[in-house]
């Protein structure tokens, strides 16, 4: 018997010595990958963890990384960190319930606690409408704390601009931003004149019976807000000193700015509401562009009015000014009836939380928005269809040329989520683009890709709209599907097809 138990005693001892020794390897890891957090990882190791998912899956979320990864890229984003908050599906708020403002305190609160500070105008930015704020985040602890926490929608390192694609060969950043101020000469094949005295009417829109359409609209009593890099002062056609002029009267132009040129994150230092890309001029003059004798380039919705807002300082939104700035100028648009159609030929790879959120309200306002299939840049020129024009909740256009069928322009992007195409380039003559007002009176510019082809849509849709004033978003989108070439069905790379401008205002 005291054997027995002398050999149980000695198989008690074993089990709590290896019970030890896996309790302190458990430990050993832990402390090791505490450890381990303590460094983000680089860029270069970021940028890998984005490449694989969208080259695996054709998509990337925040989401999908560790806590880690995100706030790595925190660090390397200025610090600045994006929080949605409220339940799922809670993306804005135009009067803030109590719950809703504790949700926020509470999330506030761990901050505070977890950083070490107190809320200032220089750690938090609160954004109007959407439920979303911005923070200052040093501490790995934080995210961690924050990703448990109930009401957090998701976070977002909104702050990290330095992505880059590494499936190519040449790793590139995206400096190739769509801008350009200097005045082309036009071939005078590219357009033809029509009164009053040489108004010039671009090639392209024959190609979608835009003059024939004229015949019943001009898109008088529409307004279109415009998201881009704004209008240039230096083109008074655009501005209200030339806006009604010729052909063009009874309406107005605005310019607004959201995009804060600053780099201080919490800044409030906007940029002013003028264009200083030329990217915005060009879609500017697209959809609204005046009817007159100057021998300039006429717009497709000649008589329609014109919101403009320079919300970013080129096309691709990398930068947190741009992204807040989209977000603002979306929410502010939402809150005009008078604001019928938005167009954006701007965008990202994947989704942005506080652009997302911000369509999703301007929708909810019964606004059709239009946005760019995505045009290749240095950055974006092995991808599909970009944001925001991936969303349920805007018309996706892309470019196509003149030849005997579909085929994308020669920087165009297409996919699925593509609803119609514009002719804009011609079959192996990739100089042949849609001819626009230039930056500087007196100019005049080619502009191209899915951008010029999102605006000529816009264009159209003002067209219908302002020959059936009563109907509703949904009525207008189903009479564009109606009048393009493919419906009644949709094709995996190009939707509904080219629009008849015609057939659509008839």
């Amino acid at each position: 018997m005291k054997t027995f138990h002398v050999k149980l005693a000695m198989l008690c001892l074993a089990f709590i010595f290896v019970q030890s020794c896996q309790d302190e390897e458990v430990f050993d890891n832990q402390t090791l990958q505490e450890e381990q957090a303590k460094e983000p990882l680089t860029v270069q190791e970021i940028n890998s963890i984005i490449t694989q998912s969208l080259e695996t899956t054709g998509d990337f979320d925040w989401s999908q990384v560790s806590a880690h990864t995100l706030w790595s890229a925190v660090k390397h984003g200025n610090n600045i960190l994006t929080i949605g908050y409220g339940q799922e599906g809670e993306f804005f708020s135009e009067v803030k319930s109590e719950r809703l403002k504790q949700n926020l305190e509470n999330i506030l609160q761990i901050v505070e606690a977890t950083e070490g500070y107190k809320r200032s105008e220089k750690t938090l930015v609160e954004h109007n409408i959407i439920n979303v704020v911005d923070v200052e985040v040093e501490n790995f602890e934080t995210i961690k704390r924050l990703l448990s926490t109930d009401g957090v929608r998701y976070l977002e390192p909104n702050g990290y601009n330095q992505y880059y694609t590494t499936s190519t060969s040449n790793q590139r950043s995206m400096s190739d931003s769509g801008c350009s101020k200097n005045g082309e000469t036009i071939n005078s094949a590219h357009y033809t004149t029509i009164a009053p005295n040489n108004a010039q009417v671009s090639w392209h829109f024959y190609e979608h019976n835009i003059p024939q359409a004229w015949n019943y609209s001009t898109g008088s009593g529409i307004t279109v807000g415009l998201i881009d890099t704004g209008v240039s002062q230096s083109q008074t056609l655009l501005n209200s000193s030339g806006f009604n002029d010729g052909y063009s009267n009874g309406r107005f132009v605005q310019k607004y700015g959201t995009f804060i040129d600053s780099s201080w994150w919490w800044s409030s230092n906007y940029d002013g509401p003028h264009d200083k890309c030329g990217h915005g001029t060009q879609m500017g003059s697209t959809i609204a562009a005046p009817r007159n004798d100057n021998g300039m380039p006429v717009g497709v919705a000649y008589n329609a009015n014109l919101v403009a807002y320079r919300a970013t300082e080129d096309v691709v939104l990398n930068d947190y000014h741009e992204r807040k700035g989209v977000s603002d100028a979306l929410t502010q648009l939402g809150n005009r009836s008078d604001v019928k159609i938005i167009s954006m030929s701007i965008g990202y790879p994947w989704s942005i939380g506080n652009i997302k959120d911000a369509v999703k309200y301007a929708y909810s306002k019964g606004k059709l928005i239009f946005a760019a299939g995505g045009t290749s840049t240095n950055f974006t020129n092995w991808y599909g269809v970009i944001f925001p024009a991936t969303m349920s909740e805007t018309v996706a256009v892309t470019g196509i040329t003149d030849g005997a069928y579909y085929e994308t322009c020669d920087v165009c992007h297409e996919g699925d989520k593509i609803d119609f195409t514009i002719v804009m380039e011609g079959d192996n003559n990739t100089s042949k683009h849609p001819p626009v007002l230039g930056f500087y009176n007196g100019q005049r510019q080619y502009t191209g890709g899915s951008s010029v082809a999102t605006a000529t849509t816009a264009g159209i849709a003002a067209l219908v709209w302002s020959r059936h004033p009563s109907w509703s978003r949904s009525q207008v989108l189903s009479k564009l599907k109606q009048s393009a070439h493919l419906y009644p069905n949709k094709h995996s790379s190009f939707g509904y097809g080219m629009i008849d401008a015609l057939q659509a205002v008839q």
